[in-house]
């Protein structure tokens, strides 16, 4: 059996492994799955359609799989789904989606997830990221793998935030944040490439070339937006190893609905 408090309450219908840990005062309700090897802290409430994988850490003072916070919920049958190996830290919020979208917030593996943190309803997080204290997602944003957002950044709806981006402290992101990119600002502004990030993940130089000069073609040359994506795209050929970032890249740009960050 679980290893449930004698304070906390876990309704008929929720579904719980056996080495899950629930701390005091804790309640879930009837539809939550939460597998292995996790562990949440006292004082959380965790409900609605939420699946939530192995190895999670999830302080004290949740609120995991609330009801979104949007006028036109009315009830329908959306879900939270969090993966495995996550930090979630103190009072952070993550809501279900809603039927407008895809009907899923989602959480991927291994997130560094601080206090304060919010996910609206809808929002898909990838893998490997970090969002600090008070970080605040609203509805519908795309986060890629290895994105670092900083404190007290707030994400505008619909917004998108490429793989390997860096978003400085306190930011207003408003516009897509095009891979690898680091911005900051209230008005956001594009400093640069996140060289240091990209290093620390294994890029080598011909990689790291090739980042540099798709950041200089993006906001250093006087290329237009689409001449800039045909220059980027040609990249591929040029540069072998970085095939993968490019085609990344041009992803990315070709499906950006905001615009990017300048």
């Amino acid at each position: 059996m679980a290893n449930i408090h004698p304070t906390a309450i876990v309704e008929t219908g929720a579904q719980l492994d056996a080495d899950v840990r629930i701390g005091e005062y804790t309640v879930v309700r009837a539809g939550v799955r939460i597998a292995g090897g996790t562990t949440v802290g006292a004082h959380c409430v965790i409900e609605g359609r939420t699946s939530i994988g192995r190895d999670n850490r999830i302080f004290q003072f949740c609120s995991i799989g609330a009801a979104p916070q949007d006028k036109k919920y009315a009830g329908e049958p959306t879900e939270l789904h969090i993966g495995e190996r996550n930090t979630i830290r103190e009072f952070c919020t993550f809501n279900c989606g809603t039927a407008q979208d895809a009907g899923v917030t989602r959480v991927g593996d291994d997130n560094w997830i601080m206090a304060y943190v919010h996910l609206a309803h809808d929002v898909q997080v990838a893998s490997h990221t970090v969002l600090a204290n008070n970080a605040t997602l609203a509805g519908h944003v795309h986060v890629g793998d290895w994105v670092t957002v900083g404190g007290l950044s707030g994400v505008h709806q619909f917004v998108k935030i490429g793989a390997h981006a860096f978003v400085g402290f306190s930011s207003a992101v408003t516009q897509d944040v095009p891979p690898c990119m680091m911005v900051d600002g209230n008005p956001l502004a594009v400093r640069g490439f996140n060289i240091e990030g990209l290093r620390r993940r294994g890029f080598g130089p011909a990689r790291l070339a090739a980042v540099k000069q798709m950041h200089r073609l993006l906001y250093r040359s006087n290329l237009g937006f689409e001449q800039a994506r045909e220059a980027i795209n040609a990249l591929g050929a040029e540069v072998p190893e970085a095939q993968a970032d490019v085609a990344m890249m041009t992803a990315f740009l070709a499906a950006s609905t905001r615009g990017i960050a300048r």
